[in-house]
């Protein structure tokens, strides 16, 4: 008998879970979905330890590969580490934080099994990474001190995920620069803009230049993504919106951080307790 597997209604064998293990957050950015969840609903509750446990370990049994834990911000959970020693070791657990919280448990989150992590900076001005998630220069800092501590304890590959804005925009080379310095992935992020304000940067042109630059680009599987490799930088391009291929090839279903499965992140007319 073949091993029972998920699998979405195209066939897809479904290899990914993408976790939302709370919904609060220390910062307010200006693009955030709040992964697709109505947190202004009363009465929510957050998703326990033990769930979070059982749903990953029922995944693995049925051919999960890989976890993503998410929020808001994860490390919001002061259990975090606790929750990370009872997951299967032949998963590959990661993690997508702010990083303001990350210098300073960046290296109990590797003792405890987590594998890498994603940050997100969207700016390497102070004062622009303000006006786009409201942190304060304090924070910024605590942010590349975060994704030096993540390096310096093996959760790598680091990826730093920059939401590419109007307001950030001509931040692009610079931020490449940065990545070729530190070693990490750089992924520029087109804005899914669900309330249509119209802050979006340009991400095509930014894209042709990439491309212009290039010495190499590879096209991953998943979601069809580019990847240009640029003087020794990698810079991935993640862009979902009128990109067919960007779903056609998905491989993940989400939990919410209220302990329902949402098959899509831009449905909410499915959700299973």
């Amino acid at each position: 008998m073949r091993p029972m597997t998920l699998a979405d209604p195209f066939g897809l064998k479904v290899t990914g879970l993408r976790i939302a293990i709370t919904s609060r957050c220390n910062l307010s950015c200006l693009y955030c979905h709040h992964e697709g969840e109505d947190t202004s609903l009363p009465g929510r509750r957050e998703i326990s330890d033990d769930e979070i446990a059982n749903v990953i370990w029922a995944g693995a049994d049925l051919g999960v590969k890989r976890i993503k834990l998410t929020g808001g911000e994860p490390l919001m959970r002061a259990d975090l580490e606790s929750i990370l020693e009872r997951l299967p070791e032949t998963l590959e657990i990661s993690l997508t934080t702010n990083g303001t919280l990350l210098a300073e448990r960046a290296r109990s989150l590797a003792e405890a099994g987590l594998d890498r992590v994603n940050v997100s900076l969207d700016s390497l001005d102070p004062r622009v990474y303000s006006r786009i998630t409201g942190g304060t220069e304090a924070d910024h800092c605590r942010v590349l001190e975060g994704i030096d501590a993540a390096i310096e304890a093996g959760l790598v590959p680091v990826k730093v995920n920059m939401v590419v804005l109007k307001e950030n925009e001509g931040e692009v080379w610079d931020m490449v620069d940065y990545a070729r310095d530190r070693g990490v992935i750089l992924q520029l992020i087109e804005l899914l803009d669900l309330q249509g304000r119209g802050i979006g940067g340009d991400l095509s042109r930014i894209e042709e230049e990439l491309e212009g630059r290039a010495e190499r680009i590879v096209t991953r599987d998943m979601h069809r993504r580019r990847k240009y490799f640029v003087g020794g930088a990698e810079v991935e391009v993640v862009r979902p919106i009128d990109n067919t291929e960007f779903c056609a090839n998905c491989s993940r279903l989400r939990v919410t951080s209220d302990g329902k499965l949402k098959p899509c992140l831009l449905r909410n007319d499915n959700l299973v307790d």
